[in-house]
């Protein structure tokens, strides 16, 4: 925005050489003044542009730091990821460039004398519009830092990496080819004969580039099993995969799969599912901290992780076992079970809701909702899982007995309602 308000100076400078006249004449809404007025109103909208961007950007940095402080800093990313923070911040840049490379072509001399009507003319409609943006700005802040919006955006993310990740292809993947493991006699020689590929740096695994391994491992006729996933964190010289047969591994082929893996220093939702669920499930362990104590929040994290596990619950797994167009195994995937997402999801919130009633009831109730959507046994089998231990974990946590009896008879429930469920899936 910047770039082009600079652009746009030129440009409105250029026109008003050869049409200023005409447009004084003619347009009677154009600025009409002389260079002393087109002086002062430039410099007013420049001073006053520069002075909102300070005012927005100290407004930012308020939002950043009650992110920071109460949800997390893994939030803040989202703060910096705003476009309308970023659209409001261009504005005022933008138009306090504008003004200050017109001002300069200002001519008082009297041989001289020249005055940018037109460009004067877009500086003050430019100060109009920044007063809209700068309104607009303080409704969005307001808007933006409540939890609820907040923890909404985090919810919304994690839908969209489900609907990004689930099925996940590479090459020609599942659900097409079968969960069906490869015969026992390859596994033991793949076991035996293959060599790892190690990492060149450290950091957190941010990208796999699954196409390109694929393409690799025909090109090079190797199979290559996954050792990590994105979001784990790796240390130079720990294995990223293992290549069968080993014999073929050379240092072209090493360097070649470690480019396929983007190394940063923080983890992020592109392929990382857990990330996702752990900001959800961060804000909500924050909220159930004696701090602040604020159940309200850690309920509303609840069930946005109940609205993911539900459309998570629904899709096909998809198999570690990928093919090629020859139908040859050529990658072996590293696939996380619906209940290894699911103990990202409660376990923590489990643990630090305990003495909350409101909180364990919540979890039970969403659990029951998860359930209606199930279809596999192992993932209810999960679920039930989950509600054993909230149970039991109220049983020890909840000094009350009638905060007790009530989480007993919701997992009544959620029991009975599974078995229900079960039954209507058989």
């Amino acid at each position: 925005m910047a770039v082009g308000a600079v652009a746009l100076s030129f440009l409105s400078v250029a026109l008003d050489e050869r049409v200023t006249d005409w447009l004084v004449l003619n347009w009677g809404w154009a600025f009409t003044g002389g260079a002393e007025g087109a002086s002062s109103v430039l410099g007013a909208v420049a001073g006053s542009m520069i002075t909102l961007a300070g005012v927005v950007f100290s407004m930012t940095l308020v939002a950043l730091s009650l992110a920071s402080s109460q949800l997390g800093p893994r939030l803040l990313r989202n703060f910096m990821r705003d476009t309308a923070t970023q659209v409001v911040l261009g504005t005022f840049v933008s138009a306090f460039l504008y003004c200050l490379l017109v001002l300069r072509t200002i001519r008082r001399a009297e041989e001289s004398a020249f005055v940018p009507h037109l460009s004067v003319t877009l500086g003050v409609l430019f100060a109009v519009v920044s007063v809209g943006v700068l309104i607009y700005f303080i409704h969005h802040v307001s808007v933006s830092i409540q939890v609820n919006e907040i923890v909404a955006r985090v919810g919304t993310e994690l839908i969209e990496g489900l609907d990004r990740l689930f099925p996940e292809h590479i090459g020609r993947g599942a659900p097409q080819i079968p969960n069906e493991p490869p015969d026992v006699e390859f596994l033991d020689a793949f076991d035996r004969e293959a060599r790892p590929v190690n990492s060149d740096g450290d950091g957190y695994i941010q990208f796999i580039d699954g196409e390109t391994l694929m393409a690799l491992a025909v090109k090079e006729d190797i199979v290559i099993r996954l050792e990590r996933s994105p979001g784990h964190y790796v240390i130079a010289g720990s294995p990223l995969v293992l290549v069968w047969p080993g014999t073929r591994i050379v240092d072209q082929l090493s360097d070649r799969i470690n480019a396929a893996f983007v190394l940063g220093n923080q983890r992020t939702a592109g392929q990382d599912l857990e990330f996702a669920v752990n900001q959800l499930v961060e804000v909500a362990v924050r909220a159930l901290s004696p701090g602040l104590n604020d159940p309200f929040t850690a309920i509303t994290c609840v069930d946005q992780l109940g609205s993911a596990l539900c459309r998570l619950a629904t899709r096909e797994w998809p198999s570690p076992y990928r093919h090629d167009e020859q139908n040859q195994l050529r990658v072996i995937a590293r696939i996380d079970p619906f209940s290894a997402i699911t103990d990202t999801a409660f376990n923590q919130i489990r643990q630090y809701g305990g003495s909350s009633a409101a909180v364990m009831i919540r979890l039970l109730d969403t659990i029951t909702v998860i359930a209606e959507f199930t279809h596999r046994p192992e993932d209810r089998a999960a679920l039930l899982r989950h509600a054993d231990m909230i149970a039991r974990g109220a049983r020890d946590g909840l000094s009350e007995a009638e905060d007790r009896r009530a989480v007993e008879e919701r997992y009544q429930t959620t029991m009975r309602l599974c078995s229900e469920s079960e039954g209507h899936g058989l």
